[in-house]
């Protein structure tokens, strides 16, 4: 892609403003907290302190809007914490440039790496920097810079206790994560109808997983629904795809066929009925169509083998969501959601509730954030490119705005760390939005203060209502949320004192400069993920390889457990399989050269992986029970597999193409086994496993270019 395209498509997506779900009861308590703190300013301290205490509330404010599955409360608490300690730090060395510089350096290289630990905490600290800049310049005296510290601390407080007495929908995003993989499960129910081998998105899956991670005392609080219905979610997905899959003996067309979809449409059903349960905490309202498509007896008739075992699984899977997620209703609604559930069970016995899973207190959360930044302390590290740019603009910035005749210099050093990520498109698009907000809020917030002249209560009624409608539309573009900060920030820094005609040409100008130097600074040191592909590519194949040998070899040794190390395996294959394309997507915008991995060999290895780790799904949705009869060869091939992707990913990363010859002949000494009369009966393992190949091999020509080979033509007579 050119400069210029690249250029075009992120000034684009900077200024795109999308219709969103809006939140107005959290944007009143936000915006409530931060008049509540501006006003006590007002009352004990003047209007300088009090700009303090709101740019604390403001931004703690802000923090709790994150996306992140610690409490509330807590975040709002860290964020006028760390911004307190920042504005006393910043102005006890404020007074001498170079020491001060040196501190803004330290501090911003900080707040870069702060992304290591996820993108709320590398938003907090980079937000703590900016709103720094302006804080120090408030004070006048060591003590009279501790009395803000500690206003700004205390609107932290305040927005944490409002949470607390005034929580609106507690929950309410491990809500919605975990209702969303549900309604991604039932819409893969429903697409599988029409194409039994679609696609399934993990996403929504690994988001609620994140959102299931709880501390002790949380896991003490949460509400019944929230338990358990994501590990039954996670076993439903292979069965949906073995009951829907022809491998597995149902024809394309005929009463077979018409009764999976059948169950399809009514596991669908089913799961959305479950979604709607637990995103509004309300019992599950089942349908009876879809009650009585489960329940019919054709289903033992019509289907035999594994697609059988496959319905069978799904009405106990189904039953057990159902369970988990009947909520706090009536007792008769309880009672009548506990009988659908009965009625629906194919096969006896529900699934246990696995344990949750602990995430670490903030106070044992302190090594596992520095181990993270330990490991990007690496060359090539986006993260550690990143914080050393962000620095570098930041010192640059500011001694621009220090030489320059507006004052105020803060402005272009602010808006860079506001605008600066560690990926390519989000900076130049935020740098591009930054701006144009910046033009509307100020123009706005000027065109008022001259027509009205307010003083200080005024204007400070004026910044509260920016803040509210700043939390209100947020989500809905960052180009409208910088217009509404602006004209915040020049409402409350004019209640403050500041001069009113300052705030127009001088932030314009200055935006104008920080957002010009965070983008020559990705120019000039990038972080492109483009080069990386290949590597993404293979990390990939590994992960796929470990998860497809573990679940081969269940089926050598089926009384040997191991189940957990499936587990394990799946979970890092859908890790590597959204970082490459997070990698991908982040590439397309990017404008530099392919560097040896086209567009179309990535579409095509994409596909082949997707189809390796969908067979691996399959043999997943069957895998044999302690008491089976062991398959010695699929030993040899789960081996082979796993060696076989190694080596390949390592061949990915040297730009060869891998050749699959290891896993050829184990499968080759399979069949000799087989002929010999010493393999399993049941074809329907080692049939899978020649689709795992045929997989590979696929995978390898796309990567080579090569076409795929056309199906031999049988012209006999």
């Amino acid at each position: 892609m050119s400069w210029l395209r690249a250029l075009k498509e992120t000034a684009h997506a900077g200024l795109t403003i999308e219709r969103r779900r809006l939140e107005p009861l959290i944007a009143i308590r936000g915006a409530a907290g931060l008049a509540l703190v501006l006003g006590i300013g007002l009352a004990l301290f003047g209007p300088v302190v009090a700009a303090s205490s709101a740019f604390g509330a403001f931004q703690a404010a802000i923090a709790t809007f994150q996306r992140s599955w610690r409490p509330r409360p807590v975040l709002a608490l860290v964020s006028g914490a760390s911004l307190a300690v920042s504005t006393f730090l910043g102005y006890l060395t404020g007074s001498r440039m170079l020491l001060f510089l040196a501190l803004l350096v330290l501090w911003t290289f900080l707040s870069g790496l702060a992304w290591a630990a996820g993108p709320t905490a590398g938003i907090i600290a980079s937000s703590n920097v900016a709103i720094m800049l302006v804080t120090v310049t408030l004070p006048t005296s060591v003590a009279n810079s501790a009395v803000h510290a500690v206003m700004i601390l205390f609107g932290g407080v305040v927005q944490a206790a409002l949470i607390v007495l005034f929580p609106v929908r507690r929950w309410g995003a491990q809500r919605d994560a975990l209702a969303d993989a549900l309604a991604g499960e039932a819409d893969y129910a429903r697409r599988l109808r029409h194409d039994p081998l679609a696609a399934f998105d993990p996403v929504p899956l690994m988001t609620a997983r994140s959102a299931a991670a709880v501390t002790p005392r949380q896991a003490r609080h949460r509400p019944p629904e929230l338990r358990g219905s994501r590990g039954v979610a996670e076993r439903i997905r292979p069965v949906l795809a073995s009951l829907a899959d022809p491998a597995t003996g149902v024809p394309s067309e005929g009463p077979e066929r018409d009764r999976v979809r059948e169950l399809l449409a009514a596991a669908g059903s089913v799961l959305d009925s479950a979604a709607r349960a637990i995103r509004h905490g309300d019992p599950v309202k089942l349908s009876p169509a879809a009650v009585a498509a489960l329940k019919t007896p054709d289903t033992g008739t019509l289907l035999t083998g594994p697609t059988r075992r496959a319905a069978g699984r799904l009405g106990a899977l189904l039953s057990d969501v159902i369970e988990t997620a009947e909520g706090e209703g009536t007792k008769e609604e309880q009672a009548a959601a506990e009988e659908a559930a009965e009625t629906i069970k194919a096969t006896g016995g529900g699934t246990p509730a696995a344990p949750h899973r602990r995430r670490p207190t903030l106070p044992r959360l302190v090594p596992v954030v520095a181990n993270a930044v330990r490991a990007e302390l690496r060359p090539g590290s986006p993260i550690l490119r990143h914080a050393v740019r962000v620095s570098v603009v930041v010192a640059v910035g500011y001694l621009i705005g220090a030489a320059l005749p507006f004052g105020h210099g803060y402005w272009a050093p602010m808006a860079s760390v506001m605008v600066m990520r560690p990926e390519f498109s989000q900076t130049y698009g935020r740098s591009v939005a930054r701006f144009g907000g910046t033009i509307v809020g100020v123009s706005f917030a000027t065109a008022i203060v001259q027509i009205t002249d307010p003083g200080v209560t005024p204007a400070a009624m004026l910044s509260v209502l920016c803040a509210l409608l700043m939390y209100l539309l947020m989500r809905t573009g960052y180009v409208v949320g910088q217009a509404c900060v602006s004209a915040y920030v020049v409402f409350l820094l004019g209640m403050a004192g500041d001069d009113w005609s300052q705030t127009v040409l001088e932030r314009v100008v200055l935006t104008l400069v920080g957002g010009l130097l965070a983008m020559i600074s990705y120019a000039a040191y990038p972080a492109w993920e483009t080069p990386r592909l290949r590597g993404r590519l293979g990390d990939w194949l590994k992960a796929d390889g470990r998860y497809v040998a573990a679940v081969v070899g269940q089926y050598a040794g089926p009384a040997e457990g191991g189940r957990d190390d499936v587990r394990s395996a799946l979970l890092d294959t859908r890790r590597a399989r959204v970082a490459w394309q997070e990698a991908l997507a982040t590439a397309q915008h990017e404008p530099v050269r392919n560097r040896g991995l086209s567009r179309a060999a990535a579409d095509d290895t994409q596909h082949a992986l997707a189809e390796f780790g969908r067979v691996a799904m399959l043999l997943e949705a069957h895998l044999p029970c302690g008491s089976a009869t062991p398959v010695p060869a699929a030993a040899r091939l789960a081996e082979a597999l796993r060696r076989a992707t190694e080596r390949g990913a390592k061949e990915v990363r040297e730009r060869r193409v891998p050749d699959w010859a290891e896993v050829r002949e184990a499968l080759a000494q399979w069949d000799a086994l087989r002929r010999a009369g010493e393999g399993e009966a049941d074809p329907f393992v080692r049939n899978r496993a020649g689709l795992l190949l045929e997989a590979l091999e696929e995978f390898s020509r796309g990567l080579d270019g090569t076409p795929k080979p056309n199906p031999p033509v049988d012209r006999a007579g």
